[in-house]
């Protein structure tokens, strides 16, 4: 028979309330797309949040949202309206939609573990191990990792092979846990169909200037450059 002490304290674990935090942990979403801009106060998502199937983001009348598709390369501006996340566009209703196809790394867009659970999902990733990146823009969006005590903020971009411009740029002590580092708006530009390595710290990556790539502030998917998640 079970004792009156362990009955007692097997109830009071039974009863024991969710907490707050756990009870707001919302279910795990595949993350496919990338917020790129958002302006007014309704749409509860921030820029550069990922997004995932099934998510629903309601707009104000004169609210906008951009979206760009990590693995479609489909980049949509939304006006207004009830947006239903989907796997390669959005379903949108009461609103209006612009959609084009961008030039992207589509199906290649690699999430860390910490990334993907800041956005409220389990960890996906797209992108195999031997691929190589490449840039569509001369200006990239370099995604600055979390960097450790001591790690140098020094990020340095250098040709690999053949000749192209070098780029060094120290961050800033608030971008030592990570954040988004846009080229362009420093006025620094790589060379079209160069392969450069980058380093940041103890962070490496290799990728490639398309011998096609734009100038100035293209889509932020066509020019988001990503070190290898630890």
């Amino acid at each position: 028979m079970i004792s009156k002490t362990l009955a007692l304290a097997t109830l009071a674990a039974i009863l024991v309330p969710v907490s707050a935090t756990s009870a707001k942990q919302p279910a795990p979403l595949m993350l496919t797309a990338l917020v790129e801009q958002v302006s007014g106060n309704s749409a509860d998502v921030e820029f550069m949040d990922y997004v995932g199937i099934g998510q629903t983001i309601k707009l104000g009348p004169q609210d906008s949202l951009t979206l760009s598709y990590l693995k479609s390369c489909a980049h949509e501006t939304i006006t207004g309206g009830t947006v239903l996340i989907g796997s390669d566009q959005s379903e949108v209703q009461g609103g209006k939609v612009s959609r084009t196809k961008v030039a992207c790394n589509g199906g290649n867009i690699k999430l860390s573990a910490q990334q993907a659970n800041a956005s409220g999902a389990s960890a996906f990733r797209l992108q195999s191990a031997a691929f190589n990146p490449s840039v569509f823009a001369v200006s990239p969006v370099v995604q600055i990792p979390k960097l450790t005590a001591g790690e140098s903020r020094k990020l340095v971009i250098e040709p690999a092979k053949g000749r192209g411009q070098r780029v060094e740029i120290e961050m800033a002590e608030s971008l030592a846990s990570g954040g988004f580092y846009d080229l362009a708006t420093a006025k620094k530009r790589l060379t079209r169909g160069v392969i450069y390595t980058a380093t940041l710290g103890s962070h490496k990556v290799t990728f490639k200037v398309d011998a096609n790539a734009k100038s100035g502030k293209a889509p932020i998917i066509s020019r988001l450059l990503q070190f290898q998640p630890g």
